[in-house]
C-alpha cells in the first residue's frame, strides 16, 4: 500500500518489457507501486513501438496473429507478476491485470473460457483477468470469481455498471471463497468529453469525472463486497489545464486503488496531496450535477457514449496489433 493506514494503493497503468526490467522493479522496490494494469491499447503501443519484442517475435512466425500477441503479452504479464509476487505473498496487492479479447465482450461463455485459459496459461496466482462491464461481462465476472480467479471489472462509467459488478462479486463470494477483485471506474475521459461545453457555460471544468467517480465509490463501499475495492482508472491529465497528479489528489480514498501512467505517479510522489478526499458529501455532488445539466450536458448520453467509445478503442487497438502481427 502506498498509504497503508488508508489502505490506498498506486498501480502502474503501463506494461513494456524494457520498463519491467528497469523502472518497474525500482518503483516496486521503493514501495511506490504495488500492482500494474494493462489493456489492448497499452500492449499495442508497447509491441508495435518497442524493439524489445523483436527477438521473441522472430521465433513465432508459425503462429497466428492472436497467438503471437498472447505469447508476448503473457511473457510480460508473467514477468510483472514475478516481480510483484513478494508483495502478493504478504498480502500487499501484488497484482497485474490482463484483459480478455475485447471482441468477446458480448459473449459470457466465450469471455469466461478465455479468462480461465489465460489465467491457467499465465500460471501465476497474482494475475487479475480484466473483463469489460457489459451485460455479458457481469456473468463472466461471477463465473471467474467463483472459480477463484481474481477479476478486474473494467470500463466502468456509471453507477449501474458498478453495482452490477458488485452484485456479480457478491454472488460469487456466496458460492466460494472470496477472491480479490477491483471495480475500475474511468474518470478523466468524462471531463475531456464535456469540459469545453461546461467552460462555455461558465461551469467549472475538470470536476464531473471526479464527482461521478466519487458517487460510485460511496455506493460500492456501502455494499461491503468481500475483498473488493474501487480502482480509479483513466487518471492521467491531458494538456496543461490541471496539475499532473490532479486525478490522484482529488480521488484519494480509503480502501481504493489508483492506476495511472508513470509520469502521473512520479508527479504525485513528488508533490501530490496526500490528504484523504473521499467520500464527498452527496449534496456537493448533486449541486455540481445540476450545474452540468443546466449547461445542457446530458450525462446519461455522455456515459453511454463513453462506454461505447471505450470498447471500440480497445477493439481497434486489438485489431491493429493483430494486423501488424500477420
Amino acid at each position: 500500500m502506498y498509504i497503508p493506514t488508508a489502505r490506498f494503493s498506486l498501480w502502474a497503468d503501463f506494461i513494456e518489457r524494457t520498463f519491467l526490467d528497469e523502472g518497474f522493479k525500482e518503483l516496486v522496490a521503493q514501495g511506490i507501486i504495488t500492482g500494474a494494469t494493462s489493456n489492448p491499447a497499452i500492449f499495442k503501443n508497447a509491441i508495435l513501438t518497442s524493439s524489445a519484442y523483436t527477438e521473441q517475435l522472430s521465433t513465432l512466425s508459425h503462429l497466428s496473429p492472436k497467438e503471437k500477441y498472447e505469447a508476448v503479452a503473457i511473457f510480460d504479464i508473467q514477468k510483472a507478476a514475478d516481480i510483484l509476487r513478494p508483495l502478493y505473498n504478504v498480502g500487499d496487492d501484488g497484482y497485474v491485470s490482463i484483459e480478455v479479447d475485447p471482441f468477446l465482450c458480448d459473449d459470457t461463455q466465450a469471455t469466461t473460457q478465455e479468462g480461465i485459459r489465460l489465467f491457467e496459461t499465465i500460471n501465476r496466482p497474482n494475475v487479475m483477468i480484466k473483463v469489460p462491464a457489459t451485460p455479458a461481462g457481469y456473468g463472466a465476472m461471477e463465473a471467474l470469481a467463483s472459480r477463484g480467479i481474481p477479476v478486474n471489472a473494467t470500463l466502468i462509467f456509471s453507477s449501474e455498471q458498478a453495482l452490477q459488478c458488485a452484485n456479480a462479486f457478491t454472488n460469487a463470494s456466496k458460492n466460494s471463497e472470496p477472491v480479490d477483485t477491483v471495480i475500475s471506474i474511468f474518470v478523466s475521459r468524462i471531463d475531456r468529453e464535456i469540459d469545453a461545453q461546461l467552460q462555455s457555460s461558465g461551469v467549472e471544468s475538470g470536476l464531473m469525472g471526479i464527482m461521478n467517480a466519487a458517487e460510485i465509490y460511496t455506493q460500492v463501499e456501502a455494499l461491503s463486497v468481500p475483498k473488493c475495492r474501487v480502482l480509479f482508472a483513466s487518471t492521467g491529465v491531458k494538456g496543461d489545464d490541471f496539475r499532473a497528479s490532479y486525478y490522484i489528489d482529488e480521488l484519494l480514498a480509503s480502501n481504493s486503488v489508483n492506476t495511472a501512467p508513470i509520469a502521473t505517479i512520479n508527479a504525485y510522489v513528488a508533490r501530490g496531496d496526500k490528504t484523504i478526499k473521499l467520500p464527498l458529501f452527496g449534496e456537493k455532488i448533486e449541486i455540481h450535477k445540476q450545474k452540468v445539466k443546466d449547461a445542457g450536458v446530458e450525462m446519461e448520453r455522455v456515459i453511454e457514449g463513453q462506454i461505447h467509445e471505450g470498447l471500440e478503442a480497445f477493439k481497434s487497438a486489438f485489431s491493429e496489433i493483430l494486423t501488424a502481427l500477420e
